[in-house]
């Protein structure tokens, strides 16, 4: 089987395996909110036809409501809390799952689950903070979409879980600004991460894509840093994790 991966950008992306599609917190719009997205929105065939979405959690450049709104009565997996939230406010397919559950994708050996993310840093006072992050296994593959995170021990138990080795890391490695906020992970936290859980491949993201209005006073260059920089610590760190940093609207395939 072949895992066809494609990174939207941010926290973004498209996973197709054994004929299933799924979205990790789709930024589908120009912007999100007062952030500036570098570049276009994500092309529609790009992310069409997903048969369910994993969110992470609330914050605005994860769940951007008119985003969901595009994607109608698709199932929505995410935490309790955040998935009545969203339902109040329109998004009908919002299903809440605890880190109990796993999710059976109708008519294929596809299973998702939450796990632990540790994000309890800039709390919003009028969404839910609940946090997580995801793996997806299939037969074939066994995939961890981080979220946004700090370290935690728990880490290290995410192969067993998964009932094998980590085939793919989907690991946050920035942010919106140059300074990272707790909650989050630089990229050599994040190298040290795919150790701690034995990844076998790993593909960084939550950078390169969003910045503030205010960016054009920040050093330049800051938006393309962490993308490189997490490849660079993963050959010194991580020196068994095949590392794969790609752009925004590029696909990868994993045999």
């Amino acid at each position: 089987m072949t895992l066809r991966f494609r990174w939207l950008g941010h926290a973004s992306t498209v996973l197709d395996l054994d004929g299933v599609r799924l979205l990790t917190d789709p930024l589908l719009l120009r912007h999100a909110g007062l952030l500036r997205r570098r570049g276009g929105a994500p092309r529609p065939q790009d992310w069409a036809g997903p048969v369910a979405v994993l969110l992470s959690h609330l914050h605005h450049d994860h769940a951007e409501l008119g985003s969901l709104r595009l994607l109608g009565e698709t199932p929505v997996l995410t935490a309790p809390a955040n998935a009545h939230w969203l339902r109040r406010r329109g998004i009908e397919g919002a299903a809440g799952l605890t880190d109990h559950d796993w999710w059976e994708v109708p008519g294929s050996q596809v299973r998702v689950r939450l796990v632990t993310a540790m994000h309890i840093h800039r709390p919003m006072p009028h969404r839910p903070n609940a946090a997580n992050g995801f793996l997806v296994t299939t037969p074939t593959y066994r995939i961890w979409f981080a979220g946004d995170t700090s370290p935690f021990a728990a880490m290290a138990d995410l192969a067993d879980l998964a009932g094998g080795p980590i085939d793919l890391a989907l690991i946050p490695v920035g942010g919106w600004g140059p300074r990272l906020s707790g909650g989050h992970m630089d990229p050599v936290q994040a190298a040290r991460a795919c150790v701690t859980v034995g990844a076998r491949a790993a593909v960084p993201v939550h950078w390169g894509t969003l910045h503030a209005p205010v960016s054009r006073r920040l050093p330049p260059g800051w938006m393309d840093r962490a993308g490189p920089a997490f490849a660079h610590a993963a050959a010194r760190v991580a020196p068994g994790v095949q590392v794969h940093v790609v752009a925004p609207g590029e696909q990868l395939e994993l045999s």
